[in-house]
């Protein structure tokens, strides 16, 4: 500490100590550890910015063309599908297990491939429906995939 120290009385004296219940405790009493919690708890200064960075993360690739082989194998195995479970009754009974990858396109706006790419995902289940007329979808344990974003098919 310099000699010419501005503040060196204060400095030398330490930290003040207060008695239990004296006029400064009174006005001033200690925090709880939840109410500390709370103040050195992280925030975010910048909202949605942790979302924004975790997006970038995720791998994005092109819709594949099929092949008219591979539209072929798919329409016969949907076709057979179909058969298996063409009424709720015959889809009870029957219970057909597939595994399906579909592809799902980035919702993303920001990102590079909004519009252009996505991912392929893999549901394993049972079918419930496939309905060629209306919705064109194949419904797999609650959820219901459009057969055109179906690029595999296996029972």
């Amino acid at each position: 500490m310099p000699l010419d120290f501005k503040y060196k009385k204060v400095f030398l004296k330490g930290c003040p100590r207060h008695e239990k219940y004296d006029d400064f405790w009174r006005k001033h009493p200690p925090m709880s550890p939840q109410h500390w919690a709370k103040i050195f708890s992280p925030f975010d200064a910048l909202e949605g910015f942790d979302e924004a960075i975790s997006n970038k993360e995720v791998l994005y690739e092109p819709r594949r063309i099929l092949s008219e082989d591979e539209k072929d194998k798919l329409n016969r195995r949907l076709s057979t599908l179909h058969s298996l479970t063409y009424n709720g009754r015959v889809a009870r009974i029957n219970r057909p297990e597939v595994r399906v990858t579909y592809f799902v396109p980035c919702t993303d706006e920001n990102s590079e491939w909004y519009g252009t790419g996505g991912q392929y995902k893999t549901i394993n289940g049972i079918v419930r429906r496939v309905d060629f007329i209306v919705s064109h979808t194949i419904e797999i344990g609650g959820k219901a995939i459009p057969i055109d974003d179906i690029s595999e098919i296996f029972l």
